[in-house]
């Protein structure tokens, strides 16, 4: 619910004052209460817990990442007091996979990790649970692609979920740096996925590694109005004519716009504004490399992926931390 008069906007249980019933509008999601220009409650965080998993389900990922080589039964789930059918389907609506998908992947994920330490096959297979070598083989090719002494050598896509102010995000990075940073609702994230296996010649699978710890508290530091540039390092395949407008949009000062015309005119090609509008729209890390801070050159805010109504909050955001 949006509060005209605060121009803020809660989830219906929030502890703040309530407001006055002629003071309230209802809207059927956040992205449209951003839209209409009302900002997330710092009491009740909207887009925040709307995104956040129940208890139970904290409990149950919170369990495999304490047992990475033990399987979670929905046995073990009900002796924790959790409900397997409430895991599932939060699992199936949020990530697309079943809670033992995820379990498998996080395992072979670790196993790929021991593998490249220079561990044996036979004592990695074993050491996660698996009963042979043979059962243990055909999940891991299932999942990247090679058998598991033919892969050591192949980089994987791992990624992980992130909550925002703005809604959830999911970000991918292989062992060179961050390759993938968008909000989970974007329409061509499919695609984009899709593009990364191809470019990069390699698989995705559930999991994290230091750059995605970096960038998610980094993030917490940009939302919190306590950072205006990103150290992270980036692994974004394209051509050279997009890593050049990707860099050119990374040199754009926070809490500044630029216009087409003139992103066109930075990177020597003034006539090539088609071309420049099209590279924005295939950079697959938001925020990071902040194309939200291109606009049109009549200075109305043109397309985003992430869709207009966060664009326009990032912008008020960046501009009211630049002036403090």
């Amino acid at each position: 619910m949006g509060v005209k008069t605060t121009s803020v906007f809660c989830i219906a249980t929030c502890r703040a004052r309530k407001p006055k019933k002629e003071n309230v509008v209802f809207y059927p999601s956040f992205k449209a209460a951003l839209a209409s220009g009302f900002r997330p409650c710092k009491v009740c965080k909207p887009t925040e817990n709307a995104a956040q998993p129940p208890e139970g389900v904290k409990k149950a990922i919170q369990l495999v990442k304490d047992y990475p080589k033990e399987k979670v039964s929905d046995e073990r789930l009900r002796k924790e007091g959790i409900s397997p059918d409430l895991v599932r389907r939060w699992f199936k609506k949020n990530y697309g996979l079943t809670f033992h998908s995820f379990q498998r992947m996080s395992r072979i994920n670790q196993a790929y990790q021991e593998l490249k330490d220079g561990k044996s096959a036979t004592a990695v297979a074993f050491d996660s649970g698996y009963e042979s070598l043979s059962g243990f083989g055909y999940t891991y090719k299932k999942l990247l692609g090679k058998a598991p002494l033919k892969s050591t050598n192949q980089d994987m896509i791992l990624t992980s979920r992130i909550t925002t102010p703005l809604g959830p995000m999911l970000v991918g990075a292989t062992s060179r740096g961050v390759c993938l940073l968008e909000f989970t609702d974007r329409k061509m994230l499919e695609t984009e996925l899709r593009d990364l296996q191809r470019l990069l010649n390699t698989r995705i699978i559930v999991g994290e590694n230091q750059h995605i710890t970096q960038v998610r508290s980094e993030l917490t530091e940009y939302f919190q109005g306590e950072r205006q540039q990103f150290d992270i390092t980036l692994d974004t395949p394209g051509t050279d004519f997009q890593r050049m407008v990707w860099h050119s949009l990374q040199q754009i000062p926070f809490g500044s716009t630029r216009s087409y015309q003139q992103q066109a005119e930075k990177v020597g090609r003034p006539r090539a504004i088609r071309a420049i509008a099209s590279a924005n729209g295939h950079n697959r890390i938001s925020i990071v490399i902040p194309c939200h801070r291109v606009i049109g050159k009549d200075g109305n805010l043109t397309g985003y992926g992430g869709g207009l109504e966060r664009k326009r909050w990032l912008l008020a955001f960046e501009k009211e931390v630049a002036t403090k």
